[in-house]
């Protein structure tokens, strides 16, 4: 039978998770019209959730009170310390949520560490700020009554009975047992469970619709989350708005280009791990390690000046599905802005009527792409535990997840059960580290000179097989594909060993049931062109919910961008020229060549291109980074 002290602390922990249920109740109630696109099931489901991350985020506020609490001193004064450390602690975590039911409303997420960066400014206000929210007082004041009154405190007879039995060594081995336990249940309780990655504020998206993630989140475990995060510096290259919309040269939708009836077309996004530009035959005069590529790339529309917005895997998905580019130094998936306002495919196009997936044969949780998924909107996200046999699969390769081959005919065999019309984005995983092939394809492929050459012979050819059995499908003649790497990797040709080279990767448009609108091959693309490409495509309004950095590789009135952040510095690429912002502010022009970019910028360039791409750039900087730090970007 446990201890008395632990039978105490579990008492003591349950009520804080009652507390945190009431204060579920009032922000739901403070901000419902929020949440009334939700059913009730749904909503019901997002208060279940919501209990992980109590249990997270109390366990975090509480540790300094879980440690006293195995303390073996059990005199009252003593329950009275503990007590008082317990109300002090959790009044902090009171007071957050509390807040939040009214700051939610204004920054339309749960607190993070932006409290701790505008500290002087409340205290500067506290007075004005006490005198308009004074009503926050009495929920605060009555559930702190509350918490005191209920804290379970031990009978005077059964202060003595907290001590572990009399018996020296079965005190020391009972007591350290429960101390490990104890320990152990706070690991996991910390962490939400025994899964890959531990529990983070995007995990509470993955439900739909997305926006119950803020009522499954609380104020504490968020705030908690982001501290040591660095806050984005606002940015101040423009102060009137009508000025920054003018320099960030954003594109509308142009008019529907295709008139066609029910059903719309089915999306396919192929993301493809590492498939680089320098590794394909179609941009290298035939010399490359992807033939199925290259003669695929002949039948649709291959663009050939087509840019990452980032260098990691977990980068590309922001932007190829909600058109949000990576200029900042860490992932957004990870950052504290992940619960921002962000419409994604899966959303746009669920209203709709399609039905919307992912599929990624790795570990679930790995690089946050499920969080991710659900973020963008997306229904339903396929890993590794819903793969047959999962891990233990023949089809496992041992270091990441399932080999392309057998996933993409697995991504195959789930499309044709999804009901039309569908969205589905698939990541593919074998040309990554450690660059494994199936045993039975050893020696098939070109070694190449680098050791991802042989996995992207190997992807290729996984390529080759899934659309040779997709073509069997009767969804196969109305679906659109899109192929796209998510970033580049190794490198050995010279012509790509530069900054610009870095991030060349390949677009493919391709239909096989139709000829394409006309586009410029030749334009400048980026992945976070995918969104407003697709819409575009399938003649859908975004309700001013696409975010202003991509264009449609159809719209015939701009000739593309590209952007990046690379070094400190931010990268625009035009036609005719690769535009710099530097860490100091500084402009830098450099002439535009596929794949490259010279070491030193033009001594004398045209100051009236280096004032028109130097305020697009800075406009887009500013855009996004004040965007995200504020929640503002769709305002």
């Amino acid at each position: 039978m446990p201890s008395l002290a632990l039978r105490l602390l579990l008492r003591r922990f349950s009520l804080l998770l009652g507390l945190y249920l009431l204060l579920r109740l009032g922000f739901y109630a403070a901000n419902h019209t929020v949440f009334q696109e939700a059913s009730g099931g749904q909503v019901l489901w997002a208060f279940w959730h919501g209990f992980r991350f109590d249990i997270s985020g109390l366990l975090l506020l509480n540790l300094p009170f879980m440690v006293l609490s195995l303390v073996p001193a059990f005199g009252r004064a003593w329950q009275r310390f503990l007590r008082g450390v317990y109300l002090v602690i959790n009044s902090i975590g009171l007071a957050l949520n509390i807040i939040d039911t009214e700051y939610f409303k204004f920054i339309g997420r749960r607190t993070s560490n932006e409290l701790s960066t505008i500290g002087s400014d409340v205290q500067r206000q506290a007075v004005q700020l006490l005198g308009h929210y004074w009503y926050l007082l009495i929920p605060f004041i009555g559930l702190m009554v509350l918490l005191g009154y209920l804290y379970p405190m031990p009978s005077g007879q059964a202060t003595a009975q907290l001590a572990f039995p009399t018996t020296r060594l079965r005190r020391f081995g009972l007591g350290a047992l429960e101390v490990a336990l104890v320990a152990f249940g706070v690991v996991l309780g910390i962490r939400g469970g025994l899964q890959l990655k531990p529990l983070r504020t995007g995990h509470a998206f993955v439900q739909q619709p997305a926006v119950l993630g803020h009522l499954a989140l609380n104020s504490t475990f968020t705030f908690l989350k982001s501290l040591g995060y660095q806050t984005a510096e606002h940015k101040h290259y423009f102060t009137s708005p009508a000025d920054l919309r003018r320099a960030l040269a954003a594109s509308h939708l142009p008019v529907q280009l295709i008139k066609r009836g029910a059903p719309p077309d089915n999306v396919v996004v192929l993301l493809l791990e590492s498939f680089a530009s320098e590794y394909t035959g179609i941009e290298n005069g035939g010399k490359g390690y992807t033939p199925f590529f290259d003669s695929l790339a002949t039948k649709g529309l291959f663009f050939r000046e087509h840019y990452a917005n980032g260098r990691r895997s977990i980068e590309a998905l922001p932007a190829a599905l909600a058109g949000l580019p990576s200029l900042m130094e860490g992932p957004f998936i990870t950052s504290n802005y992940q619960t921002d306002e962000l419409h994604g495919l899966g959303e746009l196009l669920g209203r709709q009527g399609y039905t919307t997936s992912m599929f990624h044969g790795a570990q679930n949780g790995t690089m946050g792409f499920n969080t991710f998924a659900g973020i963008a909107g997306i229904q339903r996200y396929y890993g590794l535990e819903e793969y047959p046999g999962g891990a233990g699969s023949p089809d496992y390769d041992g270091h990441w997840g399932i080999f392309d081959e057998p996933y993409l005919q697995h991504f195959n065999q789930q499309l044709s059960k999804q009901k039309e019309p569908f969205f589905s984005t698939l990541f593919t995983l074998s040309s990554h580290e450690p660059f494994t092939v199936p045993a039975k394809y050893t020696g098939r492929f070109p070694a190449g000179d680098l050791p991802i050459h042989a996995t992207i012979g190997y992807t290729d050819h996984a390529l080759r097989q899934f659309f040779k059995a997709a073509s069997r499908q009767p969804w196969y003649q109305h679906t659109l594909f899109i192929l796209l790497a998510d970033h580049t990797s190794q490198t050995s040709r010279p012509g790509y060993q530069n900054d610009l080279g870095n991030y060349k990767t390949p677009l493919l448009l391709f239909h096989p049931g139709r000829t394409l609108p006309a586009a410029d091959v030749h334009r400048i693309t980026q992945q976070a062109d995918v969104p407003a490409t697709v819409l575009d495509y399938l003649g859908f309004n975004a309700d001013n919910q696409l975010l202003p950095f991509g264009y449609s590789v159809f719209d015939k009135d701009n000739s593309g961008r590209a952007i990046y952040l690379s070094g400190g510095s931010y990268f625009l690429v035009h036609r005719d020229f690769v535009t710099e912002l530097t860490v100091d502010n500084k402009v830098l022009l450099f002439p535009y060549q596929t794949h490259f970019i010279p070491a030193e910028p033009l001594p004398h360039p045209d100051p009236r291109k280096v004032q028109q791409y130097g305020d697009e750039l800075k406009a887009c900087v500013q855009f996004f980074v004040n965007g995200l730090a504020d929640n503002q970007l769709y305002k």
